[in-house]
């Protein structure tokens, strides 16, 4: 029982250097880059999109290499299901969320194809293999291709109607406390930006490792199968970045952060981190088990799609409400059904 307790607070301390440390990671990286002269708008479409997927991503590849492939592909379909029926359900019921145009016809189709791919790759071979993970980031590569085109394109109509370009020119809230004052004088220096990026990679990758394995020590204790571990607790606990991100962003009315953070974020789950994870050691997909829960990162993102188009472009408490019912009948069926 001693090591149970013991286990349970490494995989706490792993969730706070995960999340702490994915942070630092995405500060420093961005500080780094503003000093060599690279636009916000490279900075958001790269360091902070992959610094929002780096708990998952780490967690992943981690259970990859250790051939904890259960917590592995676990990881990559329960933090998409929990991004959008558990943070973007809750974040409606806060605030009415606006759904972007751009979003209805690449982000949430992108999503769509990516959530598909997973489940067709998966099933073919019940595995992800490491070609198959080749070929989703062949796909993240053209999707990122797209999104880099759409935006300088937007650049350069915002310069020439004479506004300020998107993403850019936003004033900085000052910092109230010493602490950070601090930090925002520091991070004028360039060391203190290399030091903060290399302690908040290591972080991000010490976490992740802790992660992997107190939770894998944890279902060993309890006899609960990895991949429901991956799915519930690995899963909310790297969607920590996502949920406080949106539920803050929604509460002070910045709902576009708030819907574009989810969304980009499964968008990267998929090619990205599972991509990425398959090319050190074949993912199994274990049917019918896999396929069901790849079937509700699907209908998750259906659902999203549905309530916005019926929704006028908006998910309003009503959508939220059932994005939220939709995650509590999800977890009964897993542990009363699955465990």
């Amino acid at each position: 029982m001693g090591f149970l307790f013991l286990w349970i607070f490494l995989l706490i301390v792993g969730f706070a250097l995960l999340v702490k440390g994915a942070d630092w990671f995405v500060d420093g990286a961005a500080g780094i880059a503003e000093k060599c002269k690279i636009s916000a708008l490279v900075i958001g479409l790269t360091i902070v999109a992959f610094g929002t997927s780096a708990p998952e991503l780490c967690v992943s590849v981690t259970a990859a290499i250790k051939h904890s492939t259960g917590i592995a592909i676990g990881n990559v379909v329960g933090s998409n299901i929990t991004n959008i029926l558990l943070i973007l359900g809750i974040s409606a019921l806060v605030r009415t969320l606006p759904v972007k145009k751009v979003s209805l016809w690449l982000d949430i189709p992108v999503l769509l194809l990516a959530s598909g791919l997973l489940i067709g790759l998966g099933a073919w071979g019940n595995a992800l293999s490491w070609w198959d993970g080749l070929a989703l980031i062949v796909v993240f590569a053209g999707y990122m291709a797209v999104l880099f085109w759409n935006a300088r394109k937007e650049q350069k109509a915002a310069k020439l109607a004479g506004g300020p370009a998107p993403e850019e020119d936003k004033p900085e809230k000052e910092p109230k406390t010493k602490v950070g004052k601090w930090f925002r004088m520091m991070e004028q220096k360039t060391w203190f930006l290399i030091l903060l990026t290399v302690v908040g990679l290591g972080m991000v990758v010490g976490g992740g490792t802790l992660l992997v394995e107190s939770a894998t020590r944890i279902a060993e204790y309890f006899s609960v199968p990895e991949d429901i571990i991956g799915l519930t607790i690995v899963a909310i606990g790297t969607s920590l970045p996502e949920l406080v991100t949106s539920l803050v962003a929604a509460a002070k009315g910045e709902t576009d952060i708030a819907v574009g953070n989810i969304i980009g974020s499964n968008i990267f789950n998929i090619f990205l981190v599972a991509g990425v994870s398959s090319l050190f050691w074949p993912l199994a997909f274990h049917y019918p088990d896999n396929l069901i829960d790849g079937l509700v990162a699907l209908g998750a993102a259906v659902l999203l799609y549905g309530c916005a188009l019926l929704g006028r472009k908006k998910l309003g408490k009503w959508a939220g409400a059932l994005m939220v019912l939709s995650f509590v009948g999800y977890y009964v069926y897993l542990f009363l059904v699955r465990v």
